[in-house]
């Protein structure tokens, strides 16, 4: 049978004399070249005959008296299914079947007619746009002042997009009973780099008694994705409906939440003690914690008013990921979007119930963000714009080994990922970020670059904390050092591993080369600042040090030795230059392998007990003392840090051995002089100590128990260190040990020579 189908062309290439070309590739050897039938306000038209259900075309013509195709890559491939009407358009691939939409005018325009309807608090309208043009995206389903929603959605190549959803029944076209008067056509705008691709429509509710959070929605397209035609949810969703079977996206009011933390300020760098924790893991099956707030974000908010991180002392509670990640409870790391936080742990509110009550008992809120790959189970972005790409489409870029590659630094993209960022800050008051994955083997840095000049170097949070987990680490983040992304430590991380396991640890050795880059914040390796290092021995990625050990062979099987080298691996991260942070049940000293959430609440032996008082008296000596909390580019230069023992020195310094010490005083307020030593061998190494100061050394740490600062005075001498001219000869470190001592000035001259003769080992 003979078909006819009507092939429209925009002719923006302006063509004379423009011709269809058409050819199959199926092995036989049709090929058209056809001209034109007509011409309309859309462009010119074809007419062809055919009796192919399917066929390839493309277009040229004359452009100063030459014969020019279009694109020699631009082929488009017509289906029977697409009807017998089709309109393309000029350096596109995408073929539509129903009349493509013009540009009506541009976002800045409907920016200006609807400014004075935005809340002024507490409320983020999408506004990035890392073009430089200034182009405010209005982007997602934004409640305005009047009671009027705008919804905004970015799509390049659609012909037409509608609104669906509660409000108006879901119709649209193609439902099976349309009603046309209901039907919600957005408008498309001029937006980024003054193109048509984002489109508007803002609405107002029927009932003016109507919740609109109520309201569930999605976009229906037509054309421009990989289905000619797409039900989508909403990119910029704050949060998914509760049916898993539609993923209906809904309006949420930002604004409502009751805020109480108007006199936060977001700490220093300097002064992070992070918690790494995740939402479900750290209060399931807790039964000190009501059944129904298990493994939710009131859960936490349950823990935190019952002054567990203030007991702990920790300073910010950096959490797992907190986006939508459909069917699943687990680490988190698969997102379905980026603005959407996961409804399985509370409402919106009930997350920012949980930041507010964090801030007003002292503690930072962090938030994990995973802008390199996305889920693949529910992926509404996966295949939502087709640009002729073969893995997903325009907001993906090949494959990681978790799975596809989010688009990193195309700028569109970009614009999604900050404003995500920026509706976190703005609408939930986080105090910062931690980026998964971000090597640029997975994750293009341009976009790392935005964000710190985005939110960091402009007003809009210039206290913003940024932590990127780069491993290998690069250079590349730390900008002008004091300002730029602090990373999680591989350098450290590996190193100390490879120590408290004796043995090598994913390619790095337990030599003694290196131990004194990997304390002294990796300087040596990629750090310019003491900012820019975050040290650990665990996390949600790694076995617990008493795992690890265990690995290491049958002498380290021993349950005295997995406890000692634990306290050791914990010591070491929190006095290393940089910032220390610990994952949830560290401070009981828990063995378990990676990736485990679960912290066992129900039961704690004594000995874990014992762990946990010594690791929560070690967090508060860190607290408590600026000297551990060394700032700067290099405290050596500065003068508040020397070496005192290592490797690298005498052998009555430790040289050779697995040894580390050093002096670290401040010249802050109360000034103060510390002096901190570790060994990781497993037999006593004496050595020769420089002090310099005269007088006493009390002991405020060791491997097993911490002095409270206000008993230093009543401290056993046995515990301190006593001498005349600041030295003291062959100091003994037994195996696998550490010290913290501080000096006390005003003690000296009540000690005398009688305590140096009558306490001649008072290390021991």
């Amino acid at each position: 049978m003979l078909h006819r189908v009507r092939i429209h062309y925009d002719n923006k290439r302006n063509f004379t004399n423009p011709m269809l070309w058409v050819w199959v590739s199926d092995g036989t050897s049709m090929e058209k070249e056809i001209a034109p039938a007509g011409e309309d306000h859309f462009g010119v038209y074809f007419d062809l005959y055919h009796r192919r259900s399917s066929f390839h075309f493309k277009f040229k013509g004359e452009k100063g008296g030459k014969e020019v195709w279009e694109d020699e890559e631009l082929d488009r491939f017509y289906r029977r299914d697409l009807g017998d009407e089709i309109w393309t358009m000029s350096g596109r691939h995408n073929i539509y079947n129903v009349l493509p939409a013009r540009p009506v005018g541009s976002t800045k325009m409907f920016y200006g007619k609807i400014k004075h309807l935005i809340p002024e608090e507490n409320f983020y309208l999408p506004e990035t746009d890392v073009s430089g043009m200034g182009v405010p995206s209005l982007l997602g389903a934004n409640l305005l002042e009047d009671g009027s929603i705008l919804f905004g959605f970015f799509h390049p190549r659609a012909a037409r997009v509608y609104l669906t959803g509660s409000m108006n029944g879901w119709q649209h076209p193609g439902h099976p009973r349309p009603q046309r008067k209901k039907f919600l056509e957005m408008k498309l705008y001029r937006g980024f780099y003054n193109q048509p691709n984002i489109w508007l429509i803002k609405i107002k509710p029927r009932s003016k008694d109507a919740n609109p959070e109520n309201i569930q929605y999605k976009f229906y397209i037509q054309g421009g994705a990989v289905e000619n035609e797409k039900f989508t949810p909403d990119p910029y969703t704050r949060v998914y409906s509760d049916d898993y079977k539609f993923k209906n996206s809904r309006v949420v009011d930002p604004t409502r939440f009751p805020w109480s933390d108007s006199r936060w300020k977001t700490p220093p760098v300097k002064d992070l003690i992070l918690y790494e924790l995740n939402v479900y893991g750290f209060t399931d099956n807790d039964p000190a914690i009501p059944e129904e707030y298990q493994g939710t974000f009131k859960g936490v908010t349950y823990r935190i008013k019952n002054g567990y991180f203030n007991n702990l002392g920790v300073t910010a509670i950096a959490l797992m990921p907190v986006a939508e990640v459909p069917r699943k409870r687990g680490l988190g790391y698969e997102p379905c979007t980026f603005m959407a936080v996961e409804k399985d742990f509370g409402t919106p509110d009930d997350f920012r119930e949980m930041v507010d009550t964090a801030h007003r008992y002292g503690l930072a809120v962090i938030v994990d963000k995973v802008f390199n790959h996305t889920s693949n189970d529910f992926n509404p972005l996966w295949n939502l714009i087709d640009d002729g790409s073969e893995d997903g489409g325009f907001y993906f870029s090949g494959g990681t080994m978790w799975g596809n590659k989010v688009a990193t630094g195309r700028d569109e993209v970009d614009n999604m990922l900050i404003d995500s960022c920026k509706l976190f800050i703005r609408e939930y008051h986080i105090d910062g970020f931690r980026f998964d994955a971000t090597h640029s083997y997975f994750l293009n840095h341009k976009l790392l670059h935005r964000i710190a000049h985005e939110i960091k170097d402009s007003v809009f949070k210039r206290d913003a904390i940024l932590i990127a987990e780069n491993l290998p680490n690069e250079q590349d983040l730390n900008l002008e050092g004091y300002n730029g992304y602090a990373q999680w430590s591989d350098i450290f991380h590996d190193k100390i591993k490879a120590l408290l396991r004796e043995g090598e640890f994913e390619g790095v050795d337990n030599s003694p080369e290196d131990m004194g880059s990997m304390f002294y914040f990796s300087k040596g390796s990629y750090a310019a600042h003491t900012n820019n290092a975050i040290n650990y021995c665990e996390s949600h990625d790694e076995n617990s040090v008493q795992y690890e050990v265990a690995t290491g062979g049958e002498h380290l099987q021993s349950p005295e030795i997995k406890d000692r080298k634990a306290r050791l691996g914990l010591m070491a991260t929190m006095v290393a230059l940089g910032q220390p942070m610990i994952y949830m049940g560290q401070e009981f000293g828990i063995e378990r392998e990676r990736n485990r959430i679960d912290v066992n609440w129900v039961k704690k032996s004594k000995n874990v007990d014992r762990f946990f008082r010594w690791a929560r008296d070690l967090i508060r000596i860190r607290n408590q003392h600026d000297a551990l909390k060394q700032c700067g580019y290099n405290p050596i230069v500065e003068g508040t840090f020397s070496w005192m023992l290592g490797p690298w020195m005498e052998k009555n310094k430790g040289g050779g051995k697995r040894v580390i010490g050093w002096k670290a005083h401040s010249d802050s307020k109360f000034p103060e002089r510390l002096a901190v030593m570790m060994n990781f061998e497993g037999h006593d190494i004496a050595v020769d100590l420089n002090l310099e100061k005269e007088g006493c050394w009390f002991k405020l740490v060791d491997i097993d128990r911490v002095t409270p600062l206000t008993d230093c005075e009543k401290n056993n001498p046995w515990n301190n260190l006593y001498s005349g001219d600041g030295t003291f000869k062959h100091f003994v470190l037994p195996p696998y040990s550490g010290f913290i001592y501080k000096y006390q000035p005003e003690t000296a001259p009540l000690l005398g020579e009688n305590i140096l003769r009558k306490y001649p080992k008072s290390n021991q």
